[in-house]
């Protein structure tokens, strides 16, 4: 079901239009804005998710599908972290729709561990490890930001369609945002602080308090994993399972080497590879090398040549995004 939309208001129409006569040339859309920017449309907001959206919520929160920005998520974290609803309060509505028999167990639990066990968690972790954890790179990754991210320009369907949702709505849900656009970075080798501060500029939820860590330390692993015990990287199989990205890309899944081939199986294994030293006595992860050493030496140098190729091709971002 669609979520609910709120028509600009004066003060509204009036910031647009300094943002459209100042910034025209910036990144992202105003024509689609629809956020709630008071307390009562936040409230809206709320009231349609539990009824309609929630009762979903559980069976696809992690679920992406192109073109389909909404889904079943409840897009209220703008207003959460605007302070225009009360995350106790969210959580608890939640919990009285289980109790009244209208939402199911794993919706509600999903969504509330989402406020209380990892919102309300990241916090702490950001107050717990700044000011270190804004410079942290444990990975040593260096690669420049590249242009895809801001232009979406890309035969890559999945990276395409979350940087066009990023852009439109200022938004795209935690799974695309990790496993697609936070993933990709991560097995690229892309410099956490300029992954940091796009994360920070594009979403209109992004505040640095939930930001930093989600993506400094979750997504990236540059804390050297003291908020998650292994890097949250995936080859191209993952995203084949829990989207439809993959069946009209231009890149094959199936195709694990040589031109054609879905650029995150490559890119997976020349990331498993280059931190082999710190990750092989991980106990979450080091069934990954026994894969690796099974391969045969012309097979993992395809991988690795494959990788190699893609990541001489991407182009970094140019300064009319970034700045000098």
């Amino acid at each position: 079901p669609p979520a609910p939309r709120f028509e600009p208001d004066e003060i509204t129409c009036e910031v647009i239009e300094m943002v459209q006569s100042e910034s025209a040339d910036h990144f992202g859309d105003l024509d689609r804005f629809g956020w709630p920017v008071t307390s009562d449309q936040a409230d809206k907001a709320l009231d349609a998710f539990i009824a309609e959206r929630l009762p979903e919520f559980g069976k696809y929160q992690d679920a992406m599908v192109h073109g389909q920005d909404d889904l079943y998520h409840s897009l209220l974290s703008t207003s959460i972290n605007l302070g225009l609803l009360d995350p106790l309060d969210c959580c608890r509505r939640a919990e009285q729709a289980y109790q009244a028999g209208d939402a199911p167990l794993n919706a509600v639990e999903g969504f509330i561990r989402q406020i209380i066990g990892w919102r309300e968690y990241v916090r702490g972790i950001y107050w717990l490890d700044m000011p270190q954890l804004r410079s942290a790179n444990a990975l040593q990754a260096r690669r420049a930001l590249p242009e895809v991210y801001w232009t979406g320009d890309t035969r890559m369907r999945c990276i395409a369609d979350c940087v066009r949702s990023t852009r439109e709505n200022a938004h795209a849900h935690h799974i695309q945002r990790l496993m697609v656009l936070g993933n990709f970075a991560l097995i690229a080798g892309i410099e956490p602080q300029q992954v940091e501060d796009w994360f920070l500029v594009v979403y209109a939820d992004a505040y640095e308090w939930v930001e930093l860590p989600n993506v400094a330390a979750m997504a990236l692993w540059a804390d050297k994993g003291r908020l998650a015990s292994k890097p949250y990287a995936a080859s191209g199989n993952y995203i084949n399972k829990m989207s439809d990205y993959c069946g009209d890309c231009h890149y094959k899944v199936s195709k694990k080497t040589g031109e054609g081939s879905c650029p995150f199986n490559s890119l997976y294994w020349h990331f498993m590879d280059r931190h082999r030293t710190l990750f092989e006595k991980n106990r979450r992860i080091s069934r990954v090398y026994a894969n690796w050493d099974r391969m045969d030496a012309d097979k993992r140098k395809a991988y690795l040549d494959t990788a190699e190729a893609f990541l001489d091709s991407l182009e970094p971002a140019s300064k009319h995004w970034v700045g000098d």
